[in-house]
């Protein structure tokens, strides 16, 4: 309950008429990125004959916000606290790698502020990581970044919808009594609201960081009641597996946002 209501909190720093703007521009990049990181890990799921739900969440995570996305995904897909940690630690072991790599890369390629801000908030992950990369980089690629990633942070919806609607086909098919209301993920529909209720101006901007800070501090709690629950044999057990999907979900991810970039 508490990374819903984490969820929901982060809907009051969407202003979705800004983001629609940047968006409309770099949509084809983000709905690229994110098909590629799903497929990645669905076929890593094959190959490793990894857990279903487990994969899922890491290419979710990698394609659309981080552990945000993995948090909006893990009550509609019933991920036990194992799969959510696993998937949260291996995004967040890379989110920590970008910080660092991006900026050296992008300097390194001589990228315009506005391709890098491009580059930034359609393949690194967490938001945060796309912040201090972003401003690490220029303030004006900081904030291009920032308004991209929360372009793709919508994303959010669609995909949670979508995962609804496989869970409630399947149990049809399975003859499971399954209640609509039950599996519709009704956060998603909350953290809309709060999104057109910060874009309206219903919400006084001066309230909006500290909607953020609650936000960040229901995540942080829920994460560290999930951590307690996990050890390492756990993640001993679960093997190379998981991060080496993340890391080639990540990998797939960074490199299609340049080729689409730069070609398209």
């Amino acid at each position: 309950k508490l990374l819903q209501y984490a969820v929901i909190l982060l809907g009051f720093g969407l202003n979705i008429s800004q983001v629609f703007a940047v968006g409309q521009s770099s949509l084809p990049v983000i709905l690229s990125t994110i098909s590629i990181s799903l497929i990645v890990a669905y076929l890593f799921q094959r190959f490793f004959a990894l857990d279903t739900k487990l994969a899922t969440l890491i290419g979710v995570g990698s394609s659309i916000c981080g552990g945000s996305a993995i948090a909006a995904a893990s009550p509609i897909l019933e991920a036990d606290e194992e799969e959510i940690a696993l998937s949260i630690s291996t995004i967040f072991f890379f989110n920590i790698l970008a910080v660092f790599i991006f900026p050296f890369l992008g300097h390194l390629l001589q990228m315009s502020d506005a391709f890098f801000g491009t580059w930034a908030g359609t393949a690194i992950n967490d938001t945060s990581s796309v912040v201090a990369a972003g401003y690490t980089y220029s303030p004006s690629a900081g904030d291009l970044a920032t308004i991209v990633k929360l372009s793709r942070a919508l994303m959010i919806v669609p995909v949670c919808l979508i995962f609804a609607a496989y869970r409630y086909i399947k149990s049809k098919k399975s003859s499971q009594k399954t209640n609509l209301k039950q599996i519709f993920p009704w956060f998603i529909a909350w953290f809309v609201l709060a999104s057109l209720i910060s874009s309206l101006g219903f919400l006084p901007a001066a309230v909006i960081p500290y909607t953020k800070f609650i936000s960040q501090w229901l995540m942080a709690m829920a994460l560290a009641a999930i951590g307690a629950k996990v050890s390492f044999k756990q993640f001993k057990q679960a093997g190379a597996a998981p991060l080496l999907t993340g890391a080639f979900a990540w990998f797939c991810v960074a490199v299609s946002s340049l080729i689409i970039q730069y070609f398209f």
